[in-house]
């Protein structure tokens, strides 16, 4: 079995992926209708950072859902909103943010292990990946569903990794995103924080979070910055 020389955790929009059109959003509301009935919108939500069921049952019960059918409901609403995106996702490969193939490809050849941490629903995430020409980079990761929080997510993903003995227990690991909520997820797990400017979010607020980096975009990371600095072995 390969044992990788660390782990690093990546969100995807606005991290890998930015600008990447509607699609997403108007599959959020698609589920909602063909799985209800019910009209929604995304107006005075704050999408950025939040988890893609946390922002469907908002959808829903700003529209005059109750939570007892919200909860009833989201199942069916995330299988059609998936569908949705996979018939009409459009291609991503331009939408790369600055630096993240060559960085993705660097990281692999010394050995880290990537995953994801993102509040995308599995499916849509991985087909936005796929999209983008990303996927084939990524071994596994937590999606929206999973968890209720992103700090929940990433404990998922670290908790997958070392069971499946790709990390030892000390080998380093960084969570890598552009939101508020990744730096609050990696801190409650334990890991490093890399945060990244090429997000909506402004600087201050990442700032404010006291992430372990604060850094322009993807080709401005560094190993040092995960604490792996050597080939993986294998075991």
């Amino acid at each position: 079995m390969a044992t990788y020389n660390g782990l690093v955790l990546f969100d995807i929009d606005g991290t890998l992926v930015r600008r990447a059109g509607p699609h997403h959003r108007q599959a959020l509301v698609y589920g909602i209708r063909r799985a209800t009935g019910v009209e929604t919108t995304t107006d005075g939500i704050p999408l950025h950072g939040m988890l893609d069921p946390v922002i469907l049952a908002a959808m829903m019960r700003n529209a005059g859902m109750g939570r007892a059918l919200v909860r009833e409901a989201l199942p069916a609403v995330i299988r059609a909103a998936e569908n949705h995106y996979l018939r009409t996702c459009p291609a991503l490969h331009e939408k790369h943010c600055p630096g993240v193939e060559p960085l993705l490809e660097r990281l692999a050849a010394r050995g880290v292990l990537l995953g994801l941490v993102t509040g995308n629903l599995t499916r849509i995430g991985w087909r936005k990946l796929e999209r983008a020409g990303l996927g084939r980079h990524f071994r596994f990761g937590a999606f929206g569903e999973m968890a209720p929080t992103r700090t929940g997510l990433a404990k998922i993903a670290l908790r997958e990794a070392r069971a499946k003995g790709w990390i030892a227990r000390g080998a380093p690991v960084a969570l890598v995103g552009d939101a508020p909520a990744d730096v609050i997820a990696a801190r409650g797990n334990g890991i490093r924080s890399i945060a990244v400017k090429t997000g909506i979010t402004p600087a201050g607020e990442l700032e404010a979070e006291n992430p372990d980096y604060l850094i322009p975009n993807l080709r401005y990371l560094r190993l040092y910055m995960i604490g792996a600095s050597r080939p993986a072995g294998k075991s």
